[in-house]
């Protein structure tokens, strides 16, 4: 997905954040457990940890919930077992999408991203079909409101990012993926809330979408994979032109 067409649904996404705060305390805290279990409870000594408690605190989960979630990864209250798993699959008019998933239950979640995509008019692709096609990075945007360009540029270069893209309404934030915590880090420290944050996978290469039946298939299919409550993120290599996204999206 280009930057573009993520802030796009980053702002459609917003409208409806309230409905969802759910589902967005469900991802978060498989996250922060996944990241208690490898890395130990103390964030000051696991930097993927102090990020999602900074990206848990700015989503406004309680604190309790938080705090079930590292004892549920150091091992401190049992019984449930997080996994991370990878979907790849094709959506209508041949476009790619890779569907990041937590769950302790992978058969339920592999049933709800096949079907998912079988209502929609596309389907699941074999392992490594379509992951060659993305590359594994860091992304922020951010809206040009919160900072300026210069100031933006200079805290990118101090540390590291690969890239800063000006458009037109925002920034994107290019990284290594081993940058991001950093640069996360850093922003926080900045009192900068990025309007979006995430380890992504970035398209080599995008498939144009001009048709608006096409694209406004692509939007619903990606809308429902995000609503299932395993699903934690959705990566596509679709770019829906621009007057076209605007007119699906509000």
């Amino acid at each position: 997905m280009s930057g573009h067409s993520k802030w796009a649904t980053t702002k459609r996404h917003k409208a409806s954040v309230d409905a969802k705060r759910g589902k967005i305390f469900s991802v978060v805290s498989k996250e922060i457990t996944l990241a208690a279990r490898d890395g130990g409870k103390d964030p000051e000594f696991n930097p993927r940890l102090r990020t999602l408690i900074t990206k848990a605190k700015q989503s406004n989960m309680p604190a309790d919930n938080i705090d079930r979630a590292i004892k549920k990864g150091t091992g401190e209250l049992g019984g449930i077992i997080i996994e991370e798993l990878l979907y790849e699959g094709y959506a209508p008019g041949g476009v790619g999408l890779i569907v990041e998933v937590t769950t302790d239950n992978k058969n339920r979640s592999a049933s709800e991203v096949r079907s998912t995509f079988s209502k929609a008019g596309g389907n699941l692709a074999g392992a490594g079909a379509l992951a060659f096609n993305f590359k594994r990075k860091g992304q922020f945007l951010l809206a040009k409101e919160k900072i300026g360009e210069d100031d933006l540029t200079e805290l990118a270069l101090e540390n590291d990012a690969e890239d800063v893209i000006v458009e037109e309404e925002h920034y994107e934030v290019i990284c290594e993926t081993a940058l991001y915590d950093q640069i996360a880090e850093a922003l926080s420290n900045a009192e900068i809330s990025p309007d979006s944050s995430e380890l992504a996978y970035l398209p080599n290469n995008l498939v144009q979408v001009t048709d608006e039946d096409v694209a406004r298939k692509i939007l619903k299919l990606v809308d429902n994979l995000e609503e299932l409550e395993d699903v934690k993120a959705v990566h596509g290599n679709y770019d829906i032109d621009g007057a076209l996204l605007e007119s699906l999206t509000t």
